[in-house]
């Protein structure tokens, strides 16, 4: 997203400006009165128990989970186009008539897809009647500081061009309205995990009150706003997002785990690291401010949320409740995908490429590579706690099953179904629609026609998806009684 907003300022003003700032000297920069504002907003934790929620808020027998990757309005669109395309499938459960959007239980999300999904989490279907028109039609980047200018490089200088006045105040103006977490805890949304990169410890940081308590911090208090900004910062586009350390100001036992994965090699390695940044945190001289940039430096697909959450567990069941483990029968956990493919014309000669796109090209393949690598880690970690669920069901007790989930006799301890979904560009059968979905930039505008066929794409490409196909045919066949096509607006 750097080059996309950037680079036609570049391309007019870089060898001026390098001649200005060679003649004027760094001081002079001075005189432009550039400053940040970044200072932390969030709270120590003043009680013991955060405002927490059941996972499950829905169908009892089904979980649905969705992760939304980083790329701009572009990832935001496609996004939607996945919650539209839920929303247009109706399903009988119990004697309600609801749509799979509706039953939505948690989202992970990262970048320019955090947008979508804490809007998603704090309004839930409102979301998909009015968010084209308040957020992917509208051109987000005339709030924010793009030119090349001496102001802008010292502000780059000082760790940031766009700070807490740009983005920030502009999500809470036109979309969240100053919530915060809490406030999605109370509208009864889905779980939402929103992912940003400790920029310190190199790991993933979600923003979950697990890894609040840690910093002695509050999440209910905090606004939604500074952590989807925390999100989508790419360095020196936008400043860091600060939080304050509090610990240890308040009563905290370390998880088991993380002691015991601090020190073992053999450790899956992003719960090792993120054990060492929990450890780093409590001993607060070293960690005293928490410094987060985009999500997609460790986790482009936003998958951190979850894979933390079930590494960490103590139990086969968590993140779930026990009653929610027993009474599931099937998962759709759906990956959005908007990640670009590689780009430029410096790999047909044998120049380049320039620092610009040397730059680009190094944090590409650094993405890339951990994308490739959390998707399948993610699809064997989905298949291994499959197993450990059926394990846990088939070990209880006729008596157990029914004390702690209400179920009765008939009930099959091994009837228990994962479906993994990818949508993604690379799926789109026409060749055309695909290249053109490629050349879209990761910008905070796009034209209508962009942000039009993204939404229809996303749609046709789970239709077509054979994960999402089974998925549905696990129903019996009177419970799917419609797939409802709606227009987009």
């Amino acid at each position: 997203m750097i080059a996309d907003m950037m680079r036609p300022a570049l391309r007019r003003g870089l060898r001026a400006l390098i001649a200005a700032v060679a003649g004027a000297g760094l001081l002079a920069l001075s005189g432009c009165g550039a400053t940040l504002e970044n200072q932390p907003l969030n709270e120590v934790l003043r009680t013991e128990v955060a405002r927490t929620k059941s996972a499950n808020t829905g169908m009892s027998d089904t979980l649905i989970g969705l992760s939304f990757s980083g790329g701009g309005t572009r990832a935001a669109a496609f996004s939607f186009g996945v919650l539209k395309e839920l929303q247009r499938t109706r399903v009988v459960n119990g004697s309600r008539d609801v749509t799979l959007a509706g039953e939505i239980d948690f989202l992970s999300s990262v970048s320019g897809g955090s947008v979508t999904a804490a809007a998603f989490a704090l309004h839930r279907e409102k979301t998909l009647r009015d968010f084209r028109e308040k957020f992917l039609l509208v051109n987000v980047e005339a709030s924010l500081r793009t030119s090349l200018s001496l102001a802008n490089v010292l502000r780059a200088s000082l760790g940031g061009v766009n700070d807490r006045t740009g983005l920030q105040d502009w999500l809470d103006r036109n979309l969240f309205e100053g919530a915060t977490f809490g406030d999605v805890a109370d509208n009864g949304g889905p779980i939402v995990w929103i992912n940003a990169s400790d920029i310190y410890n190199r790991t993933p940081f979600v923003f979950n009150q697990q890894t609040f308590a840690a910093i002695c911090s509050d999440l209910s208090s905090f606004p939604l706003s500074e952590a989807v900004a925390a999100s989508a910062a790419v360095p020196l586009v936008f400043a860091p997002v600060v939080l304050k350390n509090y610990a240890p100001e308040c009563p905290y036992e370390t998880p088991d785990w993380v002691p015991r994965m601090a020190g073992d090699p053999e450790a899956p390695a992003v719960l090792r690291a993120n054990a060492e940044a929990i450890q780093r945190y409590r001993r607060n001289e070293q960690v005293q401010f928490v410094k987060l940039l985009d999500g997609g430096l460790t986790d482009n697909l936003g998958l951190s949320g979850l894979v933390l959450a079930k590494l960490a567990a103590k139990t086969p069941y968590e993140p779930l409740k026990p009653a929610e483990a027993i009474r599931m029968e099937r998962m759709l956990f759906i990956i959005v995908d908007s990640g670009r493919p590689p780009a430029g014309d410096w790999a047909k000669t044998p120049d380049g490429p320039e620092a610009q796109e040397l730059i680009l090209a190094v944090s590409d393949t650094a993405i890339d590579a951990n994308v490739r690598g959390s998707y399948d880690y993610f699809s064997n970690l989905m298949s291994e706690w499959r197993r450990e669920l059926i394990d846990y069901r088939c070990g209880l007790s006729p008596a157990e099953v029914q004390r702690i989930a209400g179920v009765g006799p008939d009930w099959q301890c091994d009837d228990l179904d994962f479906f993994t979904a990818r949508v993604a560009f690379d799926q789109m059968q026409d060749e055309k629609i695909r290249d053109r979905l490629d050349s879209i930039p990761t910008r905070f505008k796009l034209p209508e026609e962009d942000v039009d066929l993204l939404i229809r794409s996303a749609g046709e490409i789970l239709r077509a998806d054979d994960e999402y196909r089974a998925f549905l045919k696990s129903f019996s066949s009177e419970m799917v009684i419609s797939r409802r096509m709606v227009p987009v607006q």
